[in-house]
């Protein structure tokens, strides 16, 4: 068992903030918008009324990139992620059937809490346990209409253009949306990485670490598992 974290949802650059955390944990999950032509996509004026984050009028028509997909959350079916950037989709390539991949997203910080950073920080806010092998773009192409069927929503599926490079599908009992969000940055600045990149990755956490994919083994993969279940208090707040 191994796993990789990779950086996902709305940041300063796009669409131009990001999703908030506040002291006891609680979080939102906040996608990019879709910056392909796509078929029918949500925009983030269709998640606005489940989430407490207010939603910018110009950008309540724009079109979003809901990817990682998320059942627990509006407009998703299943546990699903495509990549078409080669620095994740290499890695996450390698992935197998019981591997792990997290998603962290940095955030900002509202209100104040002796284990949050001031202004932001990166925060796991979710994984995958995958229920298959990590599938590539080339291998996607040659499934028949069965073993594409669990990504007919993905995000990178719904493009005028597949271009995923890879696709992951996450066992739905071992997969989730959090409800609290992780640390991965030092209560002293977003920007400080915490042990759990420098002691259980293979990144230095030196530099822009939150945007890089960390590599966990599986003792690491097992250790990190073992922290979010002791903060977990039960479901995400999307499920119905």
């Amino acid at each position: 068992m191994r796993a990789i974290a990779i950086n996902v949802g709305a940041n300063t650059n796009e669409p131009g903030f990001r999703a908030p955390v506040r002291p006891d944990g609680t979080f939102e999950y906040i996608p990019i918008p879709e910056s392909e032509p796509a078929v029918d996509p949500p925009t983030y004026g269709d998640l606005a009324p489940h989430l407490d984050t207010p939603i910018p009028d110009d950008l309540r028509e724009t079109p979003v990139h809901l990817d990682p997909e998320f059942p627990e959350y509006p407009h998703c079916d299943r546990y699903t992620y495509g990549d078409e950037h080669g620095i994740k989709a290499g890695p996450l390539s390698e992935l197998e059937t019981g591997d792990y991949v997290f998603f962290y997203a940095t955030l900002t910080v509202e209100g104040e809490a002796d284990w949050l950073p001031p202004v932001w920080g990166a925060f796991v806010i979710g994984q995958f346990r995958l229920a298959q092998d990590a599938i590539t773009g080339e291998e996607y192409a040659g499934l028949d209409a069965a073993g594409k069927a669990p990504f007919a929503n993905n995000a990178h599926v719904r493009r005028e253009t597949v271009d995923g490079r890879v696709f992951l599908l996450g066992d739905p009992d071992e997969s989730a949306l959090y409800d609290r969000a992780l640390p991965l940055s030092r209560p002293s600045g977003g920007s400080d990485a915490s042990p759990l990149v420098t002691r259980l990755s293979s990144d230095s956490g030196k530099g822009p670490w939150w945007r890089r994919p960390l590599r966990y083994d599986g003792p690491a993969t097992r250790k990190l598992l073992a922290v979010h279940g002791s903060i977990s208090h039960g479901v995400s707040k999307y499920h119905a």
